[in-house]
């Protein structure tokens, strides 16, 4: 099956296999009126129509771009998609006045979520992702991690990887999946957090290997939660699987995660709100991609993490949508473009190569995806703008038209093609 993505304005891509930083990360190569050829589930050419023509027979379908822009497909490498319930209770807490410390230390936060996600059944937690993951594919996101992280016990653990494993059978945005049972200290083990810590190692992370239901392992390293030695402990642990190491670090204050992260070789750092110059420079020195989350400072109303300070370090940038009733509850990336534009101090270049090859980097895929190039998977996104940068100009609605997942349409006039 050949599909070519014709009429363009525009397609814009950065290019490469690698997460780029520094200056390099605007490099976002524009190329006006070309065309994309898909072969199966791969790009084989991205260029100029009539050199495409003179190349290649007429192919089994024509995707008409209609002056919009093409992009590389979305990738959204941090998200919490396996969850039940809601918080706009707290919502409205915080907006009163209340911090988000605050309510979790009411019983609200994590923990809430953790109770209607351990009452859940599996068909309603399946159903209940397959809905976010339909407003992903709907915004433009082709690939998505995604945590447990709300049980924080075994059953509950297992119930949301195995969820995200039926997911992924049935839809077409890829999932990477990562455990995080080191989410929160469930209520139950707050009198002995040691304790807990060693039922992850004994337990949960044993029985999550041996289903093979996880890629990565993430831990949360905050005052309060897991404390450095804890996260030590956890993530050695988690080499022994073979799993990509994330840590959500430094978000509600100074704990030295940024170069804990760096120290054990994570793929990634999450928030980073006060990460510290020795932090960032870790971060730099080791290749951690830092992934900035600009739904939490919006939706907190706390600080942005420092950007620029990241871009200048040369730590390479990329953003998620957090996606998660508390915090930042949105599935859209184009949202999140806006934000880390407009609140961050994002260029819209640095931040496209942010929600696409540096995303994909975060996630061990920039090698397949994250770009439009000869051999990189087909994941595109056409836009209904003349420009990429009206994912940040053009605030506020939802400008993805077309999206192709691996070579198919499974986004067509902005409506899902039946699955």
């Amino acid at each position: 099956m050949s599909l070519v993505v014709s009429g363009a304005t525009v397609v814009a891509t950065p290019r490469g296999r690698a997460a780029l930083a520094g200056e390099l990360q605007r490099a976002v190569e524009l190329l006006p009126g070309a065309v994309v050829r898909c072969e199966g589930t791969a790009i084989v050419f991205v260029g100029d129509r009539h050199e495409h023509d003179r190349r290649f027979q007429k192919p089994d379908e024509v995707l008409d771009a209609a002056g919009g822009t093409v992009i590389p497909g979305f990738v959204d490498p941090h998200t919490h998609l396996p969850f039940a319930g809601t918080r706009e209770d707290e919502f409205d807490r915080r907006l009163a006045g209340e911090t988000y410390s605050q309510i979790a230390a009411s019983g609200g936060g994590i923990v809430a979520t953790v109770q209607a996600t351990r009452k859940a059944s599996f068909d309603e937690l399946l159903g209940l992702t397959l809905e976010r993951l339909d407003r992903q594919l709907l915004n433009g996101t082709t690939t998505t991690e995604a945590k447990s992280g709300y049980g924080l016990e075994l059953e509950t653990e297992l119930k949301q990887l195995r969820v995200l494993r039926e997911a992924a059978r049935r839809h077409p945005v890829e999932i990477v999946p990562t455990a995080m049972p080191a989410h929160e200290v469930p209520p139950e083990w707050r009198h002995d957090p040691d304790g807990y810590v060693e039922l992850v190692v004994g337990q949960i992370h044993p029985a999550i290997g041996a289903q093979k239901l996880a890629e990565g392992v993430d831990v949360f390293c905050e005052r309060g939660v897991f404390s450095p030695h804890q996260t030590r402990r956890l993530l050695a642990d988690a080499r022994r699987y073979g799993w990509r190491v994330h840590l959500h670090a430094d978000e509600l204050c100074d704990l030295g995660g940024a170069k804990l992260a760096a120290d054990l070789g994570a793929a990634s750092a999450s928030h980073l709100l006060h990460t510290n110059d020795e932090g960032i420079q870790a971060l730099a020195r080791r290749g951690v991609v830092g992934v900035v989350l600009p739904g939490v400072s919006f939706f907190l109303r706390e600080r942005y993490a420092p950007v620029r300070l990241l871009i200048h370090a040369e730590v390479p940038v990329a953003l998620a949508t957090d996606c998660n009733p508390g915090s930042s509850h949105t599935e859209s990336m184009p949202a999140i473009i806006a934000l880390a534009c407009l609140g961050a101090g994002l260029t819209t270049e640095e931040a496209l190569v942010a929600a696409t090859l540096n995303a994909a980097a975060a996630l061990g895929r920039a090698d397949r995806i994250g770009t439009l190039e000869p051999g990189k998977q087909a994941d595109l996104v056409v836009l209904n703008a003349p420009s990429p940068k009206h994912l940040a100009y053009h605030f506020g609605v939802n400008l993805v038209r077309h999206v192709v997942k691996a070579g198919k349409l499974v986004v067509r006039d902005g409506a899902l093609v039946q699955r």
